[in-house]
């Protein structure tokens, strides 16, 4: 009689998915990634797509084709609704089930509005590519609108571009967006100043960047400060409407308003039956297992663990990388009958860019800045992008945009009514 396959099911191809998939590739199970998107995304470049630097395809690959040499793999597009722990099964919806040996979910996080999640539709928060294409369209729109005004009126209301959240994602943001404004755009508009347009970043805590030390942080504002950023520490925004938000007493009009701060983890984390923190995180054990289903496991974003050096693992691409690594190492020991190796997070140093020439770096207790700062982040990041074509493209656009301040996705591929800036999606195309 022929003994069943290990069956492995993964939920989720961002980075603790997809590298525990590859990690699991040629080995002596059957694989099965499950994910509502045929695509990974490079995260951390997703601003760049945002600011109309890079096209989608540049930061995105399709899980089938980063997978396609895993003979033991197969990827399905699906969404997941609930397990069957009992059973181990995974409900999907439409009511097909997948029975797994060992389950893996990494289902990453999504956007928190701390409770006011009627914040969204006004301030849209930066996780996938379609968030990347809204906040692109919405930003080339307010120019354009405010080209459109000026020149049938002869005036125009300022341009305001409200970033909240000082950290890395809000900061890339906000030095980007000025960027474009003061360089890329200011000989393409010919009635408005694009150079006057005000980029507002709004951070509750004493310093933007707080993940990094205070010193780091200062020279991150300084840097932001230069392109023409302003910079409001302890600011909390208490409201957020159409046009308009509430820091304080108050009241700021913004042309475009974007969400960079509160992290909530995949809602699935929930329904696997285990503690979760006050962000929805799974409690999990040493090994990444569940307490209770060791054959469950929870990575990245949807995970809270203090690691085997007593270190809170940080919901960072590199973390869920190693977990998705480690995660697979341990299933497979499982299957030699050896013991599990709890989880080591090995930090490899964090970055953020700023703008042109300009970022901050820490790596061990190395601290940079600056260019060259920017140089580690821009080789770091092409390094880590999946696929060669994705790294030629990339490094190419980059050359392309240090040396003619171009951006070459400056598209506005979606509907809207060129005479409401108040609508962001009429029925006419611009």
């Amino acid at each position: 009689m022929t003994q069943q396959p290990v069956r492995v099911v993964i939920v989720g191809g961002g980075f603790g998915g997809l590298y525990a998939a590859k990690a699991l590739a040629g080995k002596p199970v059957e694989v099965t990634l499950v994910d509502r998107k045929n695509h990974h995304t490079f995260q951390p470049l997703l601003y760049q797509v945002a600011t109309g630097v890079l096209s989608p395809g540049e930061i995105a690959s399709p899980l089938r084709r980063i997978l396609h040499r895993g003979r033991n793999t197969e990827v399905l597009l699906g969404e997941v609704e609930g397990f069957d722990m009992e059973g181990r099964r995974v409900k999907l919806r439409g009511g097909a089930e997948l029975p797994y040996d060992y389950l893996i979910v990494a289902a990453g996080a999504r956007h928190s509005y701390f409770g006011h999640e009627e914040w969204a539709a006004d301030a849209p928060g930066l996780k996938t590519v379609e968030d990347a294409l809204e906040i692109r369209r919405r930003v080339l729109l307010a120019f354009e609108h405010a080209e459109r005004e000026a020149i049938l009126t002869g005036k125009h209301q300022p341009l305001v571009f409200a970033v909240i959240g000082g950290g890395p994602t809000g900061v890339e943001l906000a030095g980007a967006i000025a960027d474009i404004a003061r360089r890329a755009m200011a000989q393409d508009f010919k009635a408005i100043d694009t150079a006057s347009a005000r980029v507002i970043l709004f951070e509750g805590a004493p310093h933007i960047l707080g993940v990094y030390p205070e010193a780091l942080s200062l020279k991150g504002e300084r840097q932001l400060r230069e392109l023409g950023v302003e910079v409001r520490t302890n600011s909390l925004v208490s409201a957020v409407e159409d046009g308009r938000i509430k820091v304080g007493e108050e009241w700021i009009a913004a042309s475009v308003t974007l969400w960079a701060t509160g992290v909530a983890a995949s809602p699935l984390g929930k329904l696997l039956g285990a503690p979760v923190d006050r962000a929805g995180r799974v409690l999990v054990a040493p090994d990444l297992s569940l307490p209770g289903h060791p054959n469950v496991f929870a990575l990245g974003d949807m995970a809270f663990l203090k690691d085997a050096d007593g270190q809170i693992v940080p919901g960072l691409g590199a973390a869920a990388t190693q977990q998705g690594k480690d995660t697979a190492a341990n299933i497979l020991r499982d299957l030699r009958g050896e013991a599990r190796v709890p989880f080591r997070y090995r930090d490899k140093g964090s970055m953020a860019t700023i703008g042109r020439n300009r970022a901050v770096a820490l790596i061990g207790k190395l601290q940079f800045s600056g260019l060259v700062a920017w140089s580690l982040w821009a080789f770091v990041h092409v390094f880590l992008l999946i696929g060669f074509r994705n790294r030629l493209m990339t490094m190419v656009e980059w050359i392309w945009a240090y040396f003619t301040r171009e951006r070459s996705a400056r598209l506005i591929t979606d509907l809207a009514d060129p005479t409401d800036p108040t609508d962001p999606k009429g029925e006419r195309p611009l």
